[in-house]
């Protein structure tokens, strides 16, 4: 067993670390790393065994915003074990050298897990946040029309374009937002919203969302000036639109908003004094 890390460059490797993203999580990587958005912040901690990955847990480095306030982060995801390889303490050891390396030297350590491993991260410092899923009432009569332009990233205008914005882009909140992670918008870009993206071209701004059933569902806002959630909601919204809901904080002065409890196995670990802020709701677009 051959623990090795950071193997962007390494034909075999990566092949078969997408391979094994593929067969866990359903996790197409290709694109991704071969329009070039696997950048130096993402770092794959790894074993293997005859030049086949069979456990990783990976390290995406970012900036959080919270009140206002920037921090040095480590984001954790993509841990997965081949199930051949389970059951003898992989992800425990890669854990700790993740742990090793960025344990000390940053604010706030995080990862988002899903029900079956809920108990594996306290072992190491972390704890669970609740998180908060935001909503608002549609007034009809206020619905704005707009001029509305549906992407599509197989064309590469389209692709440059929300490249351009997505890298220059400022975090969709102060109270709690994410920047420095460039890769990881476009990996949600290329792969989970392709068909969800709009650009407003009065505002400059890419919108994800979607649409069904009465409910606007914003995942995201892409600018690089800060907006008014409650405005491009509206003009986004339609004559079916009964509700809005935001998979981010929004943080406009005097938005009336209502909360609801989401869970989504959001796990920290925290250094020094800044804390991660429960009841908000991190964005849905940077989870790794």
């Amino acid at each position: 067993m051959e623990f090795v890390k950071d193997y962007k460059n390494i034909d075999t490797l990566r092949h078969s670390f997408f391979k094994l993203a593929q067969d866990t999580f359903e996790l197409e990587l290709k694109h991704w790393y071969e329009a070039g958005f696997w950048n130096d912040t993402y770092i794959p901690y790894s074993y293997a065994k005859g030049g086949q990955i069979v456990a990783n847990v990976s390290v995406n480095l970012l900036e959080l915003m919270i009140n206002g306030v920037k921090s040095r982060s480590v984001q954790l995801g993509t841990v997965m074990t081949h199930p051949d390889y389970r059951g003898r303490g992989l992800s425990t050891q890669l854990m700790n050298k993740v742990l090793e390396d960025y344990g000390q030297g940053y604010d706030i350590m995080y990862l988002f897990a899903n029900d079956s491993v809920l108990e594996f991260y306290p072992k190491f410092g972390f704890r669970p946040v609740d998180e908060q899923l935001f909503s608002m009432d549609c007034p009809v009569d206020t619905v704005r029309a707009a001029a509305i332009r549906k992407l599509n990233l197989a064309d590469p205008l389209d692709l440059n374009l929300f490249t351009t914005l997505g890298a220059q882009r400022i975090p969709v909140s102060q109270r709690l937002g994410v920047s420095g992670v460039h890769g990881l918008l476009m990996f949600y870009g290329l792969n989970v919203f392709s068909g969800q993206l709009y650009y407003l071209e009065d505002e400059n701004l890419i919108a994800i969302c979607q649409q069904e059933n009465g409910q606007l569902e914003i995942f995201d806002l892409i600018s690089t000036q800060p907006v008014s959630c409650r405005d491009i909601a509206l003009q986004l919204a339609d004559s079916h639109t009964e509700t809005i809901v935001f998979h981010f904080t929004p943080d406009d002065p005097g938005l009336e908003l209502a909360g609801s409890s989401y869970s989504g196995g959001l796990f920290v670990r925290s250094q020094g004094s800044l804390e991660y802020p429960a009841g908000l709701k991190h964005p849905a677009t940077y989870i790794g």
